[in-house]
């Protein structure tokens, strides 16, 4: 399996002057190189009678790797660094998302039309008809992107204002990939009452729920309580996007090994949301042994009370065909523990239990991480397949609609397809809405 180059990398861009006479740029990417900095794009800004500038894109393990090639680059004659450039801070300034208007808005006629007086008219439609709102209002096309900062990524509880960067990432997923507008809603709470008593008051703004970034066990609770009250669809992401992704890739794992998934031990490495929700999926594709480990007794009872078994780290690596790791414990999984011919998914972000290629080398058949095992392979078209059928819930076959949509789109040899391959959100959608359909998750079109 191939592993996309410099996507554990740190991009930085270093702007620097040279003096414009042969072998300068030379002698400075020889001293990047001598330091292990990888080199991207290299562009000319200037050009004087003397010297030139130029901005270049470097690829760096971490800060002090970039102190190091800064260091380098100084010894360099007839050079002098500008400026370091974080292109991340960049492109995060100002916010990455903002509230368009979809109308003209150039004369007093179209104020009249999309406010007051001409407004009334939709009002009153809507008041006698309440399922005009999906087709005269935002309502239909938006989801609520709610957390309250307990489980960000990797970096653990660190409140919702500080999440909020990646609500507004999954925000600008949805937009480009599947055309929703996915609204950021954080919540300065850790009650699951009070959770749950804010997102339903706010529902009726929206045509379906996210939930986001919501530490475990409280996640399970209040995405259930929800369920049971909304009639909109409702989807933990952390427990089900994540779930769904990694089902499509062990489809195409065990195609390429010749196993069928639901005769193979899988053992799962952390039952935090991610990891239940994984096991709580592949148990409903019809996988018969799901293992599982955890340092919560409370989590390994409720592995055993779902259906799964609970043993210990040794006991999943040494019984399990696929494992799955989704603990946050960077170098939990040594080579010495892998087995030939396994399947490791070692999932935790931003530093994985093993590295792909470590546990390639160690013997495992496939391999992957978080990176591209990415919950955005999914949930924008899980979404607007049941926005599409104004679906009242999502379901475990809407969620394995999707999964089989997602492994298809894989190219050879590969476990899953790349995030930005449009058909790919596409053809989930698809699936998910006649899922939705099918299985009684949405009414049937009037």
């Amino acid at each position: 399996m191939n592993i996309e180059k410099g996507l554990d990398k740190i991009v930085k861009t270093i702007r620097v002057t040279i003096t414009d006479q042969p072998g300068y740029l030379g002698r400075l990417t020889t001293a990047i190189g001598s330091e292990g900095g990888n080199i991207g794009d290299v562009r000319l800004l200037r050009s004087g009678l003397t010297h030139n500038v130029r901005e270049i894109t470097l690829y760096v393990d971490n800060d002090r790797h970039l102190e190091r090639i800064l260091h380098a680059v100084s010894l360099v004659e007839g050079v002098t660094v500008e400026e370091v450039i974080d292109r991340v801070q960049k492109v995060h300034e100002g916010g990455k998302i903002a509230v368009k208007s979809r109308v003209e808005l150039a004369t007093l006629g179209d104020v009249r039309k999309i406010y007051t007086p001409g407004v009334a008219s939709i009002c009153r439609q809507i008041q006698q008809h309440p399922e005009l709102a999906r087709r005269f209002t935002a309502i239909g096309n938006s989801v609520a992107i709610v957390t309250n900062g307990t489980a960000i990524l990797g970096l653990g509880d660190i409140g919702p204002v500080a999440g909020m960067p990646v609500m507004e990432g999954k925000s600008v997923l949805f937009d480009k990939l599947v055309g929703i507008s996915g609204i950021p809603i954080l919540l300065d709470t850790k009650e699951p009452d009070q959770i749950v008593e804010t997102i339903c008051r706010i529902a009726p703004t929206f045509g379906a729920i996210k939930l986001e970034d919501i530490a475990a066990p409280d996640c399970f609770e209040i995405e259930r309580r929800l369920v049971e009250r909304l009639t909109i669809p409702v989807m933990h992401d952390d427990q089900h996007g994540t779930a769904v992704v990694v089902l499509a890739a062990l489809l195409n794992a065990t195609r390429f090994t010749n196993t069928r998934l639901q005769n193979a031990t899988v053992g799962i490495i952390g039952l935090g949301a991610a990891g239940t929700g994984i096991a709580k999926l592949l148990m409903a594709y019809g996988v018969k042994q799901v293992l599982g480990t955890d340092l919560s007794q409370g989590a390994m009872e409720m592995h055993r009370t779902n259906g799964g078994e609970a043993t210990d780290l040794a006991g999943v690596m040494e019984r399990s065909l696929i494992v799955v790791a989704t603990t946050g414990c960077p170098g939990l999984i040594k080579p010495e523990m892998v087995r030939n011919g396994q399947v490791i998914l070692a999932l935790s972000n931003p530093d994985a239990e093993i590295g792909p290629q470590q546990a390639l080398a160690a013997g495992a058949s496939f391999a992957a991480d978080g990176k591209s095992i990415n919950n955005a392979l999914a949930f924008p078209g899980i979404f607007r397949g049941a926005l599409n059928a104004r679906a009242r819930r999502i379901n475990n076959r809407m969620l394995i609609a999707a999964s089989r949509a997602i492994a298809q789109y894989a190219e050879e040899g590969e476990l899953v397809p790349g995030i930005l391959n449009m058909a790919v959100h596409a053809a989930v959608a698809d699936a998910v809405a006649q899922a939705a359909t099918l299985s009684g998750a949405a009414d049937p079109p009037a």
